[in-house]
């Protein structure tokens, strides 16, 4: 038995099945899927022996940073699950203004406060208990993303345990190929990031919000008049329009409707109304059932989030890149927004028209506008129901499809593509050569042969 700090669990010890799915945020969970160990890593130390025990006894190694995949790609069978629970500590280097965070540390709850503290920030994920782990391997859509960039180009380095069980440093220039993978690889990538080191940048000082509500019926009036107006906007300014459905006011049964909002992360009130006086010019404004401009905070920010995404409900999860003409685009988007059959579902277009160009890393697929569905319930009768709704939208939206973002996919139930092909290869090349006994789990898909392509173009 390998000396461990941390707990080993296996089938059959008190506290196994608690083990399996520890800090799994999506209740609806695999029931065909169990690892053949779990181990709840004290330190790197751990991690680095969890690496051989696997070696020893024949098992691939899965990992669970903060346990939000929707797929929960930590539970896979004939493994050991390292769950990294208690790699949460963070540093800050003065000199440098690099921040150093383990891998289940929480980007909202407690890495943006530890920033905060120091004036500085990081745009980490939107749900506030996300840990950065899995977060940044899949790229990091985060805040103010669309201006500032994806939360991976920030990585300047990772400590990273190879499947030869070592303990090593990567960046641009020590075990660069590691650093490559790392920003977008996802849960394929060749070793267990253990600690992060990010570039931060001097926090703003404002937060302004715009929000304006409309008639589900408007969907495509508004959404035809963002598609114009949101590539002349601010960097600064996150666009998001969603559909859902408000509380419901006294008794009055739950409409759906759709919501623009704007996030200004600026220095000044006055730079705060400025970026967001664009998204007062959709022709039907005078529609709206609300229009509110109004100064806010991360924090009132973090507490939406935290309403709309419940903790242990049952979720379905999927999404797209998409593009084309506009008209299209609208039409194929409109089963999505308008159609949900949960009321606590909503989704999201998320603005990335300003489409900047991506640095060398493995992250390398995106579009002007991303699309996420996230149909949260709690009744577990509905399953089938929400699966099936869930795919049919997902075809309607096909025919303007580029592909999709690895942090909303799964890859068991529809398979897209999520990375350029040139990067894929270029992957797959690492994988081979850093991990070529498959110690690390590879992507957890139902056709490993057509990962990385969009399932209607596969040839029977």
């Amino acid at each position: 038995m390998s000396d461990f700090s941390g707990k080993l669990y296996v089938p059959g010890d008190a506290g196994f099945e608690e083990a399996v799915f520890a800090r799994v945020f999506n209740a609806r969970r695999p029931t065909d899927r169990r690892p053949s160990a779990v181990l709840v890593a004290e330190n790197e130390h751990d991690v680095v022996a969890g690496v051989r025990y696997a070696a020893d006894n024949g098992l691939s190694v899965a990992v669970r940073s903060g346990g939000h995949s929707w797929a929960v790609w930590s539970v896979q069978n004939n493994t050991l699950l390292i769950d990294l629970g208690k790699l949460n500590s963070a540093a800050y280097d003065e000199a440098t203004g690099i921040v150093s965070g383990g891998p289940a540390i929480q980007g909202g709850n407690e890495l943006d406060p530890f920033l905060a503290e120091r004036g500085r920030f990081f745009n980490g994920g939107h749900c506030p208990p996300v840990g950065i782990g899995g977060f940044l391997l899949q790229g990091g859509q985060g805040w103010c993303q669309r201006g500032w960039g994806w939360a991976a180009e920030s990585v300047v380095a990772i400590d990273v345990v190879t499947a030869e069980g070592e303990l090593v440093r990567a960046d641009a220039e020590r075990n660069s190929d590691l650093y490559w993978a790392a920003r977008g690889a996802g849960p394929s990538f060749p070793g267990i990031v253990t600690k992060f080191h990010l570039k931060t940048r001097p926090r703003f000082q404002h937060l302004f919000h715009s929000v304006q509500v409309y008639d589900i019926a408007d969907f495509a009036e508004v959404m035809t008049w963002m598609y114009a107006v949101e590539p002349t906007i601010s960097p600064d300014v996150e666009i998001v329009c969603v559909s859902l459905c408000p509380p419901s006011v006294d008794g009055e049964p739950r409409k759906r409707v759709f919501v623009v909002t704007g996030v200004a992360l600026v220095d000044s009130p006055e730079a705060g109304h400025e970026a967001l006086a664009p998204l007062q010019t959709c022709p039907i404004i005078d529609r709206a059932f609300e229009n509110v401009m109004a100064e806010s905070s991360l924090a009132e920010q973090r507490e939406s989030q935290i309403q709309m995404n419940p903790e242990n409900w049952r979720y379905y999860a999927d999404n797209v890149w998409v593009d084309g003409e506009v008209h299209d685009i609208v039409e194929a988007l409109t089963p999505v927004f308008t159609t949900s059959p949960e009321p606590d579902a909503f989704t999201i277009w998320f603005g990335n028209g300003l489409m900047r160009e991506l640095p060398d890393m493995a992250f390398s697929l995106q579009s002007p506008a991303y699309i996420a569905t996230y149909l949260a319930y709690e009744d577990s009768a509905n399953d089938a129901r929400n699966r099936a709704w869930l795919n049919d939208a997902m075809v309607a939206a096909q025919p303007v499809t580029v592909g999709q973002y690895l942090g909303d996919s799964d890859m068991t139930n529809r398979q897209l593509k999520f990375m350029a092909d040139d990067n894929f290869a270029r992957l797959q090349k690492i994988i081979a050569e850093r991990d070529p006994e498959a110690r690390f789990v590879r992507y957890l898909a139902g056709d490993s042969a057509t990962v990385n392509r969009n399932h209607w173009e596969v040839s029977s």
